[in-house]
């Protein structure tokens, strides 16, 4: 699975990146060197305006773990920060959005944890390890949106936004920590990848690139890492393991 990441570029950055509208101040997200789930991440998404019938381009903030819109309670979205390749365009909850609703969760890279026994007096324990490319460039990790509201309220301020990442299974330097990684949708696809339009499940899932197409790189970091926590660029130093 994916359960933590790094977004630390600039929201202008990202968004000639992508091609995509500048948010404003106020709804800009700050830098992160251990976002988690259910915080706001940031995602690239492609929409109809309602009111000018425009397609627009946008980086916004989502919340991190979909909630199916036939949900009674948004705490299920906790349970669903990963979606699999092999079930995505299937499962009741992500199958609508697979077909009309992707996004593009920018990232530096990601964490994941290698178990290490109890040993030498020492007790068991989770070894984060920061995966990213080798080039330091970002990844476009693959991704779903939904737009969930409160049955109950009235108000249009009550919708909430949510996502989900696309996970495979792992190889190169991934493999070697965890079998799940997060996919990735290359430059050249991620026009057809956000465009609501294309909804052939077949067409969508060619979109879905093999992220090792990308050298990796994995190296132990802190595990301070293991908490949601601390947040700073020292996450990502290197250390030395036992």
């Amino acid at each position: 699975m994916c359960g933590r990441y790094v977004s630390t570029r600039q929201p202008d950055d990202l968004a000639t990146l992508f091609h995509a509208e500048v948010p404003p101040a106020e709804q800009a997200l700050p830098p992160s060197w251990n976002i988690a789930p259910t915080q706001d991440v940031r995602a690239v998404i492609e929409r109809v305006d309602r009111d000018t019938g425009e397609i627009r381009r946008t980086l916004r903030a989502v919340r991190w773990g979909l909630v199916p819109s036939w949900a009674k309670d948004p705490a299920i979205g906790t349970k669903m920060i990963n979606a699999r390749v092999e079930t995505v365009h299937e499962k009741p909850a992500y199958r609508r959005p697979f077909a009309k609703r992707r996004c593009l969760l920018p990232a530096d890279g990601f964490y994941e944890w290698d178990r290490v026994p109890a040993r030498d007096g020492r007790k068991a324990y989770r070894q984060p390890y920061y995966i990213h490319p080798e080039d330091d460039g970002v990844m476009a990790l693959a991704g779903l949106y939904e737009f969930w509201k409160h049955p109950d309220s009235d108000d249009g301020e009550s919708w909430l936004i949510t996502c989900t990442i696309i996970t495979t299974e792992a190889t190169d330097a991934a493999g070697r920590v965890h079998p799940r990684m997060p996919l990735t949708i290359a430059e050249k696809d991620a026009d057809a990848w956000l465009d609501p339009a294309v909804e052939d499940p077949d067409r969508i899932r060619k979109l879905l690139a093999d992220p090792t197409a990308r050298p990796l790189d994995a190296r132990p970091v802190s595990t301070q890492v293991n908490r949601p926590g601390p947040d700073s660029p020292g996450l990502l130093d290197a250390v030395d393991l036992p």
